[in-house]
This record gives structure tokens, C-alpha cells and sequence, in this order.
């Protein structure tokens, strides 16, 4: 299959993975702290900053992620964030980007989700990866995976089972939710999940406020849970993180769910299209990665 062979131009790199929902006084000032302690300790990736708190995902040399954590948790709000080493195959060129906006996870919700001192407040019940297995033993089928992220990554990942909306942006899932589209689990134990956790905690919140009764979020998402159980459990296939341009497998024998847009090979590799000035990605074996056009590019 395509995952055994060598991607030319591919490295393993560190990536540290975070978030802190935590009130923000001064997200613009925290902006301009992060983006020069990043560019300081010559890290890339993706922070965004906003009143509701913080996340983010950086790469760089081990060494100086575990100065940039010590550094961030000095700030009075994000002393006890957490923070998730692991690696990965740096599938594309990262850039470092520092981004204040109004809310942490763009659902349109910002009136809507409160955070206090504690974090999200009315939210779901945090399960560790344990906890998860153990809530399916009890409960089996009743049990609804929730996927918080967009269909593209679920495409090449996901849990066993898992519901996975077809949607390409946050705002997009919460517009299906006020449509009423997955009212029929509102009784069921449905259990959220996503990269890191954030996406997550914060649609645990969501569904809680539109009258879902038993919801819980997995803390430390996806990340944690591959670091407890790898390929032997519920998970299947490949995570990417920093905007798809970190793949992470937790074995050497993930499942390869995806399949190339070109000749329909197993696959789980995103590629950047080759168009001039396009950002868009296809899904691409090794076999016709020199093809890399996007949908919007194919004649």
C-alpha cells in the first residue's frame, strides 16, 4: 500500500500541541508576546489568541518547545495548561503565524460559550482515554463518537464507528446543530472528540446548551488518547495537525483509511497543490503526488 513508501522532502519533526480556556484581558498584547517568543526560540506553526483563552501547535526543536511552554505558563491565566509533546512527518512547509480573533475555535458562538477562571463553564464531562473504554463497556452501541473536526480529516482518521459531520469549518457544524440534525442522540451518551481537545470542550458546551443530556468531552483529544492505547484501540489511521501540515501515526501499522483522488490507492497523505498561488490540498498516493491539483484546479 502507499504508507510504505518514502516521501521525498519528509522529516520527522517535535510538535507541541496546546490550549487554556482562560479569560484573556489583553488578547492583542498576549498576540504580540507569543509571536515574539516564538520567533525568538525559531519555532513554527499556528497560536491564536482570544478573550476566551488560547491553543495552539508549534515545531521546533525539543528544547526550545519545552522553553516556550515554561515561558507561556508564566502568564498569570495559562499556569496550569497543559501541554502535549509528540512527533510527526512534516508533510509541507510550516510558517510561524500568531493570530488574535474573537473566539478560540471560529464556531460563531462567541456570546453564547463562557469561560471562567475554571474554564468552559456548563460544559461536557471530561473522560480520559480510559474512562472512554470504559463508559462503551457499560453502555455499548448507545455510545455516539462525535467528531468535532472538518470531514478532510476525518477522511484519513477517525474512531471506530464515529459520527463524523460533512462540514468543512466550525461554523458550518454549528449551523447543523441548530438544524436539528442530531437531535435523535439527545438522550444517548454522546462522547466529543477532536486534536487536541478544544474543538471538543468547546462543541461539549454547545451541544449541553441545545438540551443534550449525557455529554462528554475526551480530554487531551486524539493526541492522548493514540499516546495510551496507539493502533490497538478505537483509533484508525492518521492524525494531521498545524493546518495539515504535520501528519502523526502512533504506530508503525496505522490503518490507512483514505483513498487517492486521482486512482483511488490507499492513501493518507495530503499534498499541496501544485497550482500558482492556490493553498488547496488533494489526497494523493505516492504514485501520482506529481499531479498534486486540487478539485477546484482538475479539468
Amino acid at each position: 500500500m502507499d504508507v510504505t513508501g518514502e516521501e521525498i522532502g519528509v522529516v520527522t519533526t517535535t510538535l507541541l500541541v496546546f490550549y487554556a480556556l482562560r479569560p484573556l484581558a489583553d488578547p492583542q498584547g498576549v498576540g504580540l508576546w507569543q509571536r515574539e517568543l516564538c520567533t525568538r526560540l525559531g519555532l513554527q506553526g499556528r497560536v491564536v489568541v482570544s478573550p476566551q483563552g488560547l491553543r495552539g501547535a508549534l515545531g521546533g526543536a525539543r528544547q526550545k518547545l519545552l522553553e516556550y511552554a515554561q515561558a507561556t505558563r508564566e502568564h498569570p491565566s495559562l499556569v496550569r495548561m497543559d501541554f502535549l509533546v509528540s512527533s510527526g512527518q512534516e508533510a509541507g512547509s510550516a510558517r510561524l503565524e500568531v493570530a488574535v480573533r474573537d473566539e478560540v475555535v471560529a464556531f460563531g458562538a462567541s456570546a453564547e460559550l463562557k469561560v471562567g477562571s475554571a474554564g468552559l463553564v456548563g460544559g461536557a464531562r471530561p473522560l480520559t482515554p480510559q474512562q472512554l473504554h470504559e463508559l462503551i463497556a457499560a453502555r455499548g452501541a448507545e455510545v455516539v463518537l462525535f467528531d468535532g473536526r472538518n470531514r478532510f480529516e476525518a477522511e484519513i482518521g477517525r474512531f471506530r464507528g464515529a459520527m463524523v459531520p460533512d462540514v468543512k469549518a466550525a461554523r458550518e457544524l454549528l449551523a447543523q446543530l441548530d438544524s436539528g440534525r442530531y437531535d435523535g442522540f439527545k438522550d444517548r451518551p454522546v462522547v466529543t472528540y477532536c486534536a487536541s481537545g478544544v474543538r471538543s470542550e468547546l462543541l461539549g458546551g454547545l451541544l449541553v446548551n441545545r438540551g443534550f443530556t449525557d455529554v462528554y468531552q475526551l480530554a487531551g483529544g486524539i493526541l492522548s488518547y493514540g499516546t495510551a492505547f496507539a493502533d490497538e484501540g478505537l483509533w484508525q489511521g492518521a492524525l494531521y495537525v498545524l493546518d495539515d501540515r504535520v501528519r502523526i501515526t502512533f504506530s508503525d501499522h496505522p490503518a490507512v483509511l483514505g483513498r487517492c483522488e486521482m486512482c483511488g490507492a490507499g492513501t493518507f497523505h495530503y499534498r499541496d497543490c501544485v497550482a500558482p498561488l492556490c493553498q488547496g490540498q488533494a489526497l494523493l498516493c505516492n504514485g501520482c503526488a506529481d499531479f498534486a491539483l486540487c478539485p477546484a484546479h482538475r479539468n
